[in-house]
């Protein structure tokens, strides 16, 4: 058939293709080291802080939350260093800040010790998913950047997922001076991985209105990212609590059904952003997102509530490549990491503030009211991301 590549022709392509498949699965092993350290200490430290620190739920609330705050500050100036210096330079520095805080753990300097370990943890781990972000996408083939930005996500999710389970067992296994040291050697691996693996990016300064740590394109779809994750730091918070105030037990299944929506939606779906478009895939993600809120506002039963869950997942996941996606297109290479970094935090941001808008929501009126809410939020987050992906891209240099 004419056209079609001859069998040398395809293992020529392969031979090409190997280097980079072998890239990205270094970086994505680096990334998902440090998020293992991240999620080993998510369900330790509430203990530690209630037990053999002996302060409140206050206290717990304080330490767990101060990575945010860093992260949102940090990632943007990752992704200028990332973007001038290399992708490999900032991850490995950022997998080495993750080291110290591990260490800085097992400094007995009370609350404030911990929140500084936090904040310095909240730099790192920006610091190594910003320019790991922007290794992939450096990585893959122009035409499967949606599906690589999706699947390096997971190496968050699957930090989170299994992380705790090694907290858990190095505490039973020991002490909670074990969890934090796990905590500081599996970041110190993940910098030896990464400093084995190949880093094509050239850096370069950038002057003028280059200079911004909020390029102009990545306005659209950071807030529309942030709009959406009202909604997931709404049942992070409080489906709980609404399953249970509406008579529905076992309403801890539905983080499962979320979580597994998102990692299959990433594997199976995760094609649909290069495939049908970043724009459409964004939308109908949006979409989805709002209507799994909706579906959880008024679940009366727990298949109610897995179904809302389950379609919830199913937005989330593919929302976050597409919008990147998006904000990828709208600046040149040469700000690329910097737009990456401005972008997640809007996640950040999101996360951050959902949680505490539905608490009040809920306070002033119920937990319907506020899922409610923020599936307006996402609702709201779809036409931000249509007017920013109407947007022109950036053109080549």
């Amino acid at each position: 058939m004419a056209g079609a590549a001859s069998p040398l022709e395809r293992l020529r392509t392969a031979g090409r293709e190997r280097p980079r498949q072998a890239a990205f699965a270094g970086v994505f092993l680096a990334a998902l080291l440090c998020f293992l350290a991240v999620g080993a200490v998510l369900p330790i430290l509430p203990r530690y802080v209630t037990g053999p620190i002996g302060a409140g739920d206050v206290a717990v609330g304080v330490v767990v939350g101060a990575f945010a705050f860093s992260a949102v500050a940090g990632r943007p100036v990752g992704g200028r260093m990332a973007d001038r210096r290399s992708r490999r330079w900032v991850v490995v520095v950022g997998l080495l800040v993750c080291v110290l805080a591990g260490l800085l753990y097992l400094v007995p300097a009370g609350v404030a010790g911990l929140v500084v370990a936090r904040l310095v943890l909240g730099i790192g781990d920006g610091w190594v998913f910003t320019a790991g972000l922007s290794w992939i996408v450096d990585l893959a083939p122009e035409e499967r950047r949606g599906q690589a930005i999706g699947i390096f996500g997971l190496a968050i999710w699957g930090g989170l997922a299994a992380g705790p389970l090694i907290g858990e067992a190095a505490h039973d296994l020991g002490s909670y001076e074990l969890v934090f040291a796990c905590s500081a050697v599996l970041p110190a691996l993940g910098a030896l991985v990464a400093l084995r693996v190949p880093d094509a990016h050239v850096g370069r300064v950038v002057t003028g209105g280059a200079r911004s740590l909020l390029p102009p394109g990545v306005l659209g779809p950071g807030m529309a990212l942030g709009l959406a994750n009202v909604g997931y730091g709404t049942m992070a918070g409080f489906v709980v609590l609404l399953l249970a105030d509406n008579g529905v037990e076992r309403g801890a299944a539905v983080f499962t059904a979320f979580a597994t929506a998102v990692v299959l939606a990433r594997l199976v779906l995760g094609r649909l952003p290069d495939v049908l478009g970043a724009r459409v895939t964004a939308a109908g993600a949006g979409v989805a997102e709002a209507a799994g809120l909706a579906l959880l506002a008024v679940a009366g039963t727990l298949p109610v509530a897995l179904a809302g869950a389950i379609v919830m997942g199913l937005g989330f996941s593919l929302l976050f490549p597409s919008l990147a996606l998006i904000a990828v297109e709208r600046v040149g290479e040469e700000r690329r990491a910097t737009a990456l970094g401005a972008f997640t935090a809007f996640f950040d941001v999101g996360v951050g503030l959902g949680a505490p808008i539905a608490g009040a929501i809920s306070a002033a009126a119920s937990y319907e009211a506020a899922f409610l809410v923020a599936a307006g939020a996402a609702a709201a987050g779809v036409l931000v991301g249509l007017v920013a992906a109407a947007q022109p891209r950036a053109t080549p240099a």
